[in-house]
């Protein structure tokens, strides 16, 4: 028999439509709180959540993942974010004691030199 949550009655309990997800709903005659007594799971699993953030550490879009995992891309976005906001803030300036450069060379400015387009 179908236990309400709240009083713990079995006695009384009428159904009261469905859910978006399609589990059944009832309604306690006593206490009149509505429930579900096997309420589906609604959330994505942890694997999926983690393959994920390694797909996007590996370098791959949102949009991608989402595609590849069959979710929607700001889902995936919200994962990115809940995990980035567990790390640990980035050192300061101060507490570097040693930091090593490569040979990149980033030029940020004007050309020296006219395209040779011309119309």
């Amino acid at each position: 028999m179908i236990e309400c949550p709240k009083c713990h009655r079995t006695e009384r309990q009428h159904r009261a439509g469905k859910t978006d997800s399609g589990s059944q709903r009832y309604r306690c005659a006593f206490c009149r709180v509505k429930y579900t007594p096997n309420p589906k799971p609604w959330a994505y699993p942890e694997e999926m959540r983690r393959k994920a953030l390694q797909m996007y550490v590996d370098g791959m879009n949102l949009r991608r993942i989402a595609r590849h995992l069959g979710v929607h891309h700001r889902t995936v976005s919200l994962w990115v974010k809940a995990q980035a906001d567990q790390l640990s803030d980035p050192p300061t300036p101060e507490q570097v004691k040693e930091a090593e450069m490569d040979e990149l060379f980033t030029f940020i400015g004007e050309k020296k030199n006219k395209s040779t387009f011309s119309r």
